[in-house]
This record gives structure tokens, sequence and C-alpha cells, in this order.
């Protein structure tokens, strides 16, 4: 994840247009206890049977798509590292 300056009004200046949803996501993507547990289940062969239902109801994430199809191309939303 970048850092910047979080006392510079400039670096969050993005932030008065954020939804409540893209609000929560840039405090949870910022948590230490979640990117811990997120970079453990991300380095897993395969997940836990309810390991991910757990993991979502622990930090509170839903999930829009309806399908496994859909959601294959949207795996990255809930990962914490910065974009190439």
């Amino acid at each position: 994840m970048p850092m910047s300056d979080w006392q510079s009004p400039a670096a969050y200046e993005h932030a008065q247009d954020i939804a409540a949803a893209g609000m929560a996501w840039e405090y949870l993507r910022r948590d230490d206890d979640y990117r811990r547990v997120f970079q453990r289940m991300k380095m897993l062969p395969a997940p836990k049977s309810g390991g991910r239902k757990a993991f979502s109801e622990r930090w509170g994430l839903r999930f829009p798509c309806r399908s496994v199809a859909a959601c294959r191309a949207h795996s990255c939303f809930l990962d914490t590292g910065t974009l190439a």
C-alpha cells in the first residue's frame, strides 16, 4: 500500500466523493490485523471449509457478485497491495 502524508489535506481530497462502503474500505485496508490475516489466507493452497465465510464475517465484508464466474474477474478487490 502506498503511504501518503496523513496530515496533508490534499492526500484526502478524493475522500469527499467516496461512498460509505468506499470509506469503510479505506479504513479496513489500513488495518494491520486485516492485512496480516488476508496475506495468510492468500498463501493457503485452498481455503479451509468455512474459512472465507469466517473471514468475511470477521471483517464485515459483503460480496456483490451473484456467481462464481462473475466474481473471478474481481477477485483482487480485497487485496491490500498496490496496483501495478
